[in-house]
């Protein structure tokens, strides 16, 4: 009982944790899906040398540990002279990291997108970007909510990593507790349900975003 009110003492290092958090998570995810659209609509346009870029990009970002990424934002852009707050090192990583993630999930829904859709809006006299923005985005978003969900679930749990360059999120919260009063079961358990609650707030958005799919006919039971 005693851990437990130590526990409720440090009650205002978790919450600014999980404030904290749930800002990298959701800024992060919001600016990852629209690069994940920016890079879909770069590659629709089909420049070779473009696309071969960009998917040297993507390939490098997929091979890349997270971690290593939020290091070389944090500690090694000082290096080259370009010096960030552990905050926004930790945005950018996340950002460009599941952005490139996010457009590999909408190039993979775009390869199997029917064809017949797009012959169709350029026979109504569409031009390339209300073919992209009125029929290609919405089916490859709508058609690809589990794996968007899924990849939403990793940029939540990639958030934990950036403890390691001083952010105070969740982890960083439940770490200063444990080392303070020398309580890692509690103060941890603490943070998976923090980690649990945003995990669910996420799953009932996607499920309720899967019903209208469904009902726009996006997606089939």
């Amino acid at each position: 009982m005693q851990q437990w009110s130590a526990i409720w003492g440090a009650r205002d290092i978790y919450i600014d944790g999980f404030f904290t958090t749930v800002y990298l998570f959701v800024t992060s995810s919001i600016l990852a899906f629209l690069l994940g659209c920016v890079f879909l609509y770069i590659h629709e346009g089909g420049k070779h040398l473009t696309n071969r870029l960009l998917m040297s990009f993507v390939s490098v970002m997929r091979t890349l540990p997270f971690l290593i990424l939020a290091y070389l934002m944090y500690y090694g852009l000082p290096q080259v002279g370009i010096r960030f707050e552990a905050g926004t090192a930790g945005l950018l990583a996340l950002w460009i990291y599941h952005g490139a993630y996010f457009f590999e999930i909408f190039r993979g829904q775009r390869i199997v997108m029917p064809k017949g859709l797009i012959e169709a809006a350029v026979a109504h006299g569409f031009r390339r970007h209300q073919v992209f923005i009125h029929i290609v985005l919405p089916y490859v978003t709508m058609s690809s909510l589990p794996l968007l969900g899924n990849q939403l679930i990793i940029c939540l749990k990639d958030t934990a990593f950036l403890c390691i360059i001083t952010v105070q999120e969740i982890t960083a919260a439940a770490n200063s507790v444990q080392a303070t009063y020398f309580i890692p079961m509690k103060a941890f358990v603490v943070a998976i349900a923090l980690y649990w609650i945003v995990g669910l707030g996420l799953e009932f958005g996607i499920r309720k975003m899967q019903l209208f799919s469904r009902k726009r006919g996006f997606m089939h039971v």
